[in-house]
């Protein structure tokens, strides 16, 4: 049997995506809006959330914003709880200091766990209930190109946050299966994006120039990648993480 995507293919269901503010937060929201999903908007950065969800509005789409902070349990709970069960969960949330090995202190380290890989386990333990009780879902992690080679630029508690949230998926690809749902990662590469427009342009043109196809990936190619895992197309996609890195790594 041909399985064929009828858009909007999301219709009817709920999706949250954290770090919704940032630019590649904006993208996914915006491509899962456009395929009917009503998405709720989570960051800790309310004013900005509350300029994306007007522009969904104005486009036709449904979003909702969602204030909280992923590394605060109880934030999580609480925002779980007044938002209700999600059947789309992006764990895209994440802080990329470049600080180098020998200066991070211990709070900086514990803040880029607690942020990136903390915030994915708690958001994700919170969608337990309602994931299973839908039976039908997707879990997808943003995690980077560090996490797989240790990265080039970015700090070490960024690269070792990434790869944990590699090991985290196959968890709990293993552990929702039987609920169907799917988890996968997403590993992409140097993104154009507001997370890199600070860096020196001499950084920015050494990584360009180590990546085969010559220029840093989009954050739209990214949010395709969310939107194909979260088609009928990927039904048996599960525990994968999917490479956007534009050449920069090859398996």
């Amino acid at each position: 049997m041909t399985t064929r995507l009828q858009e909007p293919y999301l219709a009817g269901r709920t999706a949250l995506v954290t770090g919704a503010a940032g630019g590649l937060g904006q993208a996914i929201s915006r491509r899962l809006a456009a395929l009917g999903a009503h998405v709720v908007l989570g960051d800790i950065d309310g004013s900005r959330l509350h300029e994306l969800a007007g522009s969904i509005s104005e486009q036709g789409g449904e979003a909702v914003k969602s204030v909280f902070d992923v590394s605060d349990s109880r934030a999580v709970r609480a925002a779980f709880a007044q938002m209700g069960p999600v059947e789309i969960l992006v764990n895209n949330a994440g802080i990329c200091p470049l600080t180098p090995a020998d200066e991070i202190d211990e709070s900086e380290w514990d803040e880029v766990l607690a942020v990136n890989l903390k915030g994915a386990f708690l958001c994700t333990q919170a969608a337990l209930p309602g994931l299973r009780a839908a039976g039908w879902g997707r879990v997808v992690n943003i995690s980077s190109l560090a996490g797989q080679m240790g990265g080039i630029a970015v700090g070490v508690h960024y690269a070792a946050s990434k790869s944990g949230l590699l090991g985290m998926t196959k968890a709990f690809a293993r552990i929702l299966a039987p609920s169907g749902v799917t988890v996968n990662s997403i590993a992409p590469g140097t993104l154009d994006s507001g997370l890199t427009d600070a860096w020196p342009e001499s950084l920015r043109q050494e990584l360009e120039a180590k990546t085969t196809l010559g220029r840093f990936v989009e954050p739209d190619e990214v949010a395709a990648t969310v939107a194909f895992l979260c088609s009928p197309l990927a039904a048996t996609i599960t525990g994968a993480t999917i490479d956007v890195n534009g050449g920069m790594l090859m398996r």
